[in-house]
Parts: structure tokens; sequence; C-alpha cells
């Protein structure tokens, strides 16, 4: 025997669904070398929800555009699936560090101390010569 649709059990089924209790809170998932804390509420496909709600608890409350590392960002923007472990972070560091250490040995080796390059004075815009008539008809007078 083929089993049937029923519009009104269908109905009834989303309308017991729709009063279960739903999770509010985040699970925490971890915590950033800034003191920030990020969470996620996983997806639940029997309800409708298809991604992950992720978002994350800055240090200071009122300001939300504050430094996190980009693992950290890249798990909240949905680009990984998996955050960040401690080591990753920690070792991504440790290359950016060595980057920047890199990064001033090359500039003390290419410029030292005391040669600066000489900047000119004014830039114009357009170069100017006398044969060129700078109005129609108009040469320019340069003696």
């Amino acid at each position: 025997m083929p089993q049937e649709r029923s519009i009104l059990k269908m109905i009834w089924t989303n309308f017991r669904n729709s009063l279960r209790p739903r999770q509010i809170k985040g699970n925490l998932i971890g915590k950033d070398s800034f003191g920030n804390k990020y969470f996620e509420i996983p997806a639940d496909p029997s309800i409708g929800k298809r991604r992950d709600a992720r978002w994350f608890e800055p240090v200071i409350k009122d300001k939300h555009d504050q430094e996190m590392p980009a693992e950290w960002e890249s798990w909240l923007r949905g680009r990984r699936k998996q955050p960040p472990t401690t080591e990753e972070v920690l070792r991504n560091q440790a290359i950016a560090d060595m980057k920047k250490i890199n990064a001033a040995e090359l500039e003390k080796e290419y410029h030292p101390e005391g040669v600066t390059e000489k900047k000119p004075d004014t830039i114009k815009t357009f170069p100017q010569y006398k044969e060129y008539e700078i109005m129609p008809g108009d040469k320019q007078d340069r003696s």
C-alpha cells in the first residue's frame, strides 16, 4: 500500500516542530590570543537550517572591529569547516613575525641609516614646452 501524503498531517508536523525549543545560546568553540571567544550553533536540517551560525564575542564589548587571527576569520566566514587549532595559529604567527624581521633586515641593507631618497619639490601635472601653444593661437611667453 503506497504511503499517502496528507496536507493536514504535514501542517500538524510543522506546527509541532515549531513549538520545540531551539538552541539560542551557541557552543563555545575556541578562544584566540587576543581574548575573543568564538561560538557556533550547528546546522539542523530537520528544522530547515542548512548553515551553521557562527559569531564571536570581542574582549571589549563596544568595539566589534578588533583584531583577530586570519584563521579564525576564515572560519567565521565559512571558508573553512574546522576551527583552527592553537598550534596552527601560533605557527602562522611565527611565520608572520619572521617575515617582519626579514623585511626590516632588507630595509637596513638597501636603505642604510642617513641615506634618504630625495623627492622632487614640486610635481607638475603636465610637462610644458616652449614650442607648444597653451590656448589655440596663444604661444607661451617664456623668457
